[in-house]
């Protein structure tokens, strides 16, 4: 029998931690570059509360109908709760669906409908549209999929405000097109998991050669949308380290088009997760300091 901490760990691993933190972390940011929330820190971790249980739920969901996936994945197989049978799938369906609720109810009585209607779309977008029908059938579920990982810094912002702006779109955008390189760097390297899958990822359909240059022309893009929040109001503290990551960001890539081994490829994968952290912590610095 698992002691309760070991229970405990396995539903948190439902939720995906390591994207969470992502996902919080750029929801922050929104929060810090909005402004009106930093002399509240209580509903300030609110948000970011409501943040992690409605991506959370999204997240677990997924697990929980890709069960069967992932115990034929060597990445997943002997790691995840449910594979492994840490977690039952009916239960791991009721905290999903309770972790949806409860964040969703943070979002409408604290805060404002049109964050929760946003957190409730999210949910069912990557939970039901991108697992059940996206995945499985196009090499782009990665790309339309994004939509939902993208949309914590729009959540944020509605959260705080009420209403929508053109910055938080603009991060919604810089995570949006981070999500391809990101993932597809990914699924280089674990191609032979979806081949035994039959999953569709561009790596599978379109062979190591194509998905490269979908990452090149996708960082490219990524870069001049980075570059676009200078238009309204980023500092040149941003600027620099933008330029400066994102100029990295596509020097890695061409590296990977030279020389596409697996280490290549996996530093590519590292090095994205510091890009979007370095970014988003450079806007932060920068309404904070400056």
């Amino acid at each position: 029998m698992n002691s309760p901490v070991k229970s405990l760990s396995s539903y948190m691993e439902l939720t995906k931690p390591t994207i969470m933190l992502l996902v919080l972390f750029t929801g922050a940011v929104s929060l810090i570059v909005e402004g009106s929330l930093l002399a509240r820190p209580g509903r300030f971790a609110l948000v970011l509360l409501g943040l992690y249980l409605t991506g959370g739920s999204a997240n677990a969901l997924n697990q929980y109908f890709e069960r069967d996936l992932d115990a034929r994945m060597k990445r997943t197989s002997g790691r995840r709760p449910l594979p492994t049978g840490r977690i039952g799938p009916a239960k791991a369906l009721a905290f999903s669906a309770a972790m949806g609720v409860i964040g969703v109810g943070v979002f409408a009585v604290f805060f404002n409908w049109l964050t929760a209607l946003l957190s409730v779309l999210t949910i069912l977008f990557y939970s039901l549209f991108y697992t059940l029908f996206l995945k499985p059938r196009t090499a782009q579920n990665i790309v339309i999929g994004g939509i939902a990982g993208a949309m914590a810094p729009v959540g944020a912002w509605t959260a705080a405000t009420g209403s929508f702006d053109i910055i938080p779109w603009i991060l919604f955008a810089i995570v949006f097109f981070w999500t391809p390189p990101h993932f597809w760097a990914l699924a280089l390297f674990c191609r032979d998991d979806y081949v035994r899958t039959g999953q569709p990822m561009l790596p599978v359909t379109s062979g190591n050669a194509a998905t490269l240059r979908q990452i090149l022309n996708y960082t490219l893009v990524l870069f001049a949308v980075s570059l676009s929040i200078m238009i309204f109001g980023g500092g040149w503290f941003y600027l620099v380290v933008a330029l400066a990551l994102g100029g990295l960001f596509v020097k890695r890539v061409l590296d990977a088009m030279r020389l596409p081994q697996e280490n290549v490829l996996r530093r590519l994968f590292g090095y994205s997760i510091t890009y979007l952290f370095g970014i988003f912590a450079a806007l932060a610095f920068d309404r904070l300091f400056s």
